[in-house]
């Protein structure tokens, strides 16, 4: 196989995915609806209790809704990265998934190729979002609005990956809420994407722990400091790290030979 086919076929995975996505206008609406009301309504009565000194790379008194930005960004790219988990499963069911996977290219490949797909979307979504808080004068600068895109790519993989590894473990598509709600809430509300690290410790130190090694916050964490121009080379070795791993044990997953696939009669 040419690198030219390897291209043509990423290149159409991704073209399909976007294009179901721009046609499908209420989930267009819908993946933004979510963060626009925790953005415009929850931080209304959040910004009296956490509108306090916050560490950098903010200013020392700053309104929750600024702070709380990351994070719904990150709660973006998560219920995309579920989204496109659950379409594979829905392809798997309607039989086109069995079809993508047993064509000559490797199978690695093309859940990369289906991984990128989605990460592409979440990031549409975001710049979206990003546009509509700045009417509401929640904006970083425009270098900012460049320096983020590294940062949403890594965090975009690494949460799709792990939706590629749920969804290799799901066998019908009734499961999938089930797990999905199983996996988002815990991952989005121990994190910190609604309150810093030193606010959740003043709670439990438990909860101050388990968000700390959530890598939902270590993927909010590096976009909140690549929003503003900052690099933390913490939270990028732990968001890779984390997608190397979901992305190995998906494609485990989803080898016939090897993963859960074996269990389920096939892909």
């Amino acid at each position: 196989m040419r690198i030219i086919h390897y291209w043509r076929a990423m290149w159409g995975i991704v073209w399909r995915e976007c294009w179901r996505f721009v046609t499908q206008r209420e989930r267009f609406i819908s993946a933004l609806v979510r963060p626009l009301v925790w953005l415009f309504i929850f931080a209304a009565g959040f910004r009296s209790a956490l509108g306090l000194a916050i560490t950098p790379p903010y200013e020392t008194y700053i309104l929750y809704e600024v702070y709380i930005t990351p994070g719904l960004i990150g709660m973006i790219q998560l219920f995309n990265g579920m989204q496109s988990s659950l379409s594979m499963v829905y392809d798997r069911e309607m039989g086109s998934m069995r079809i993508l996977l047993v064509c000559p290219l490797p199978r690695w490949f093309l859940l990369l190729s289906k991984l990128l797909a989605g990460t592409a979307v979440s990031i549409l979504q975001v710049y979206v979002f990003l546009a509509i808080a700045r009417l509401y004068d929640i904006e970083a600068s425009w270098q900012g609005y460049l320096s983020v895109l590294p940062a949403l790519i890594l965090s975009g993989l690494m949460l799709g990956a792990l939706g590629l590894l749920l969804s290799s473990f799901i066998k019908q598509l009734e499961n999938f809420a089930g797990v999905m709600n199983f996996v988002i809430f815990p991952m989005f509300f121990m994190s910190t994407a609604l309150y810093p690290l030193w606010k959740l410790k003043e709670s439990s130190a438990l909860l101050h722990d388990l968000a700390h090694y959530n890598p939902f916050s270590q993927a909010v964490e590096l976009t909140r400091f690549a929003l503003y121009g900052q690099f933390n080379q913490y939270a990028f070795i732990y968001t890779f790290l984390a997608f190397f791993i979901f992305m190995t044990m998906a494609i485990i997953g989803y080898n016939p030979s090897k993963g859960m696939m074996i269990r389920k009669g096939g892909s």
